[in-house]
């Protein structure tokens, strides 16, 4: 045991100290918009070869409109390869997460625009020192592992007060991965009913916020907000964990910024 004990010690402390760092230039970050100038239909590359028609270019020089739904884009990096003007450029934020889906779609005529306020309730005071996230998966177990790696000792979530429970029962908020196709939606319904209020719904994942590359299907798999009202919406397929700490810190916090300032490790996080 001392031996262990010992070894443990000569380990230091693994988990980061800053909250939300940027990803590795070697990374696939989520695309953002830029303020170049698009060819606008005479070139339209980057509607293409989108798998999920996450993106939309109309109009003509001078008038060209480029809009980008996050909430649809599984971060395949095809537009930024592709886009011959850098219009679309690589994010490499994980601070990515929102309250409101309509602030997941990007648009170039917007550029430099302040968000609209929320229209959500406040968060539960109750909420905003811990909560306990019930996890229901629709879809592949990719979100899944990402919400397992954030709360391992690098990225340690539970720090925050954030404790992952198995019955919807004892539930805070329950965090919805997968497209929700409709053999999954009375089963998930039933486990939402099964929460007291006040109660929180996050949508993790792209499959959870718009179906991803599943929806408009026969099995209506069209994400969780077509069935009950969600909170917060985290996109990327899958998110990384600093982005499923980031929605999940949001969705604790109403007054929380949506791009939060780094803080070291272990110290809880000031609210504005």
């Amino acid at each position: 045991m001392l031996k262990l004990l010992s070894y443990l010690i000569s380990q230091g402390v693994a988990t980061a100290k800053e909250l939300f760092p940027a990803l590795d230039d070697a990374c696939t970050g989520m695309p953002k918009l830029t303020d170049a100038p698009c060819l606008g239909d005479s070139c339209n590359v980057c509607a293409q070869v989108c798998p999920t028609a996450a993106i939309d270019v109309t109009g003509e020089a001078p008038a060209i409109a480029v809009s980008l739904d996050r909430g649809a884009c599984i971060a395949c990096g095809l537009c930024i390869e592709t886009c011959p003007t850098a219009t679309i450029a690589q994010d490499l934020s994980t601070a990515v997460a929102r309250r409101q889906r309509e602030d997941l779609v990007l648009s170039t005529q917007r550029l430099g625009q302040p968000q609209a306020a929320s229209t959500r309730q406040p968060t539960p005071a109750s909420f905003k020192k811990s909560l306990a996230v019930r996890v229901v998966s629709t879809g592949c177990s990719a979100c899944d592992l990402e919400i397992g790696a954030a709360g391992n000792p690098v990225f340690d979530m539970e720090r925050f007060g954030v404790q992952v429970v198995a019955s919807p029962r004892a539930a805070d908020a329950l965090m919805v991965t997968g497209p929700v196709s409709k053999g999954m939606q009375s089963a998930l319904l039933s486990c939402y009913e099964a929460m007291g209020e006040p109660r929180l719904v996050i949508a993790a994942g792209t499959c959870a916020i718009s179906g991803g590359l599943h929806k408009g299907g026969y099995t209506e798999a069209n994400g969780v907000d077509a069935i009950m009202p969600v909170d917060v919406y985290i996109p990327g397929c899958p998110p990384h964990p600093w982005s499923l700490t980031h929605g999940i810190m949001l969705a604790m916090d109403s007054s929380a910024p949506e791009i939060p300032a780094a803080i070291p490790a272990g110290v809880p996080q000031k609210k504005s």
